[in-house]
């Protein structure tokens, strides 16, 4: 049993996009002022609660369900090449989280949700960040982490 070791796991999540580079910059946290123009990246943690079918009698398992969300300028660009861009990131970073992804090991990838009811997903749209107009894509990334908290006996 090793606890949750969130820190450990969103680091690897930042650290794995900033590896990729496809981006201009990675904030460890959801965006509070405009990114920039470039195609950026934050990370931040959505929600943290026991898994029932990895969790036995004496320790519950976790999934510890973190948010990617890519943005770029809606105004930088013509639209079509907006469009294309945030979608040939988000394919790049689905074909890595698919492909056996762990974090280095840290956590296992519900690719398609079996096991929490989450799957890995990502969900378009617009959001203004410091008064500027991005278009974005926000990625649910559920990590399953194996005997996180003791049970009482």
């Amino acid at each position: 049993m090793t606890g949750l070791n969130s820190t450990a796991v969103i680091q690897a999540a930042i650290d794995h996009l900033v590896t990729t580079g496809l981006f201009e910059s990675v904030q460890a946290h959801e965006a509070l002022s405009a990114p920039g123009n470039g195609l950026t990246a934050d990370v931040w943690t959505d929600s943290i609660k026991p898994t029932p079918a990895w969790s036995g009698l004496a320790e519950s398992s976790a999934v510890l369900t973190l948010w990617a969300r890519i943005y770029l300028n809606a105004t930088g660009l013509p639209t079509d090449n907006l469009e294309q861009t945030i979608a040939a990131a988000t394919d790049a970073l689905m074909t890595a989280y698919s492909a056996g992804f762990t974090f280095g090991g840290l956590v296992t990838v519900d690719l398609l949700g079996g096991l929490t009811g989450t799957a890995l997903s990502a969900q378009g749209g617009y959001v203004s960040v410091g008064g500027v107009a991005y278009r974005c894509m926000t990625i649910t990334i559920p990590c399953l982490l194996a005997d996180v908290w003791p049970q009482a006996q």
